[in-house]
């Protein structure tokens, strides 16, 4: 089954894009034509020099759209008239696309959830399912709502967690770059004005250990950047693998400093989702399973998976958390308060913002510990090659002296 899109023309002479799955054009053509529409353009979309990452609709695309239609939905505008609103606004030509498509799903008569559903990639699970809770409930704008602050919050975690990254990398980048710089070009200079001032033989032991390193990269530089890249490549086709990618992950949440940081992550992830879902009034267990696949560590999701077959036999969620030893304890007792007193959903918040307030300490701590640790590494380097450099001059400027 392929991807078309399509241009069409409705009743009144308006022009409808969109996208569709199908076998082949005449399918396509049918079902348009089934929707009162006359196609004027179908094309296979195309996937060899098109390629597209992700979704192509950033967070902010989202939660803009969300908080919009949210408003407008209250304001009691019909949903079909939402999304030709909002798709003529959009600045984001994907989204726009989206968009038409999920329009033409509505008034074809499919559920506004149902027609979110034909683009995963955009609307995930979490998503849809809120959207649904909404539909059934009457309380769509207020769902809506609930999903925008639930995006703002999400997209704020992430940006803390990836600004502090960003400075690291840039060192990190840098210091590659010296690297390269240094033993591909500055020691062979160096090497050439030993030669001729006839100290091969007496060089350093630092400068013959630096001399050779930079030998060993020069001659070999082709072999050095071909097995980096093996290894990277490596890594992502073994990642790719869930037995691989499960044990990578039990590493990352059991390294230290690093591995508090993820798990505050995880926990804020998913005290935040499930308390989101559980408010819009998803079902527990739909809600775990929610929760689960889009925690983002496969040993969290093993442990919430874990709570929700305990749960649909009967039991709390509290117990089968602490049994996974994954969670903290503080966390699993304040959802074991939550049940009791029969507000898992406002707990759940409640651990969220602290741990969320958690995440942005950790985060700064974590960077502060990386990177007085890079600048000392760039530095050393930096200084090594400078020493042994100058030691074979410091050594004939002695021997000029002496005689």
């Amino acid at each position: 089954m392929a991807e078309f899109v399509w241009e069409a023309r409705g009743r009144a002479g308006d022009l409808r894009r969109g996208t569709m799955e199908a076998d082949d054009e005449s399918i396509v053509n049918q079902r348009l034509r089934s929707q009162q529409l006359m196609p004027t353009k179908v094309k296979k979309k195309s996937t060899s020099l098109n390629i597209q990452f992700g979704s192509g609709v950033s967070a902010k695309d989202l939660v803009t759209f969300t908080r919009l239609f949210a408003t407008m939905i209250d304001a009691g505008l019909p949903i079909v008239q939402c999304l030709d609103i909002l798709q003529g606004q959009t600045e984001n030509k994907r989204f726009a696309v989206v968009l038409a498509d999920v329009k033409a799903s509505v008034e074809q008569g499919s559920t506004f959830s149902d027609s979110l559903r034909r683009h995963p990639k955009v609307f995930d699970q979490l998503y849809t399912n809120l959207v649904q809770a909404g539909e059934v409930g009457g309380i769509l704008d207020t769902i809506l709502n609930r999903l925008a602050q639930y995006n703002e919050k999400a997209v704020k975690l992430r940006r803390q967690v990836t600004g502090a990254l960003v400075y690291p990398s840039v060192v990190f980048v840098i210091f590659i770059a010296l690297l390269v710089g240094l033993l591909g070009f500055v020691i062979p200079q160096f090497k050439g004005i030993f030669k001729d001032l006839g100290s091969d033989d007496e060089l350093p032991w630092l400068t013959q250990k630096v001399v050779w390193a930079s030998e060993a990269f020069t001659n070999h530089a082709i072999l050095i950047f071909l097995g980096v890249g093996g290894l990277i490549f490596g890594w992502t086709v073994a990642y790719s693998r869930t037995p691989f990618k499960r044990a990578a992950h039990r590493v990352f949440l059991r390294m230290p400093v690093v591995g508090g940081v993820l798990k505050k992550i995880a926990v804020a992830r998913f005290t935040r989702t499930l308390g989101t879902l559980l408010t819009s009034g998803v079902p527990i267990l739909d809600a775990m399973d929610i929760v689960a696949r889009t925690s983002g560590n496969l040993i969290i999701q093993d442990a919430i998976l874990y709570a929700r077959q305990k749960v649909s036999e009967g039991k709390n969620i509290a117990s089968p958390l602490a049994e996974s030893k994954v969670f903290p304890p503080m966390v699993v007792q304040m959802v074991g308060v939550g049940e009791q007193t029969g507000a898992l959903d406002q707990m759940l918040t409640k651990i969220a913002d602290f741990y969320e307030d958690e995440v942005d300490v950790a985060v700064a701590a974590l960077t502060s510990l990386i990177e007085p640790m890079m600048m000392v590494g760039i530095g050393g380097t930096v200084g090594v090659v400078l020493v042994s450099m100058y030691l074979p001059i410091f050594s004939i400027a002695g021997k000029i002296k002496t005689t």
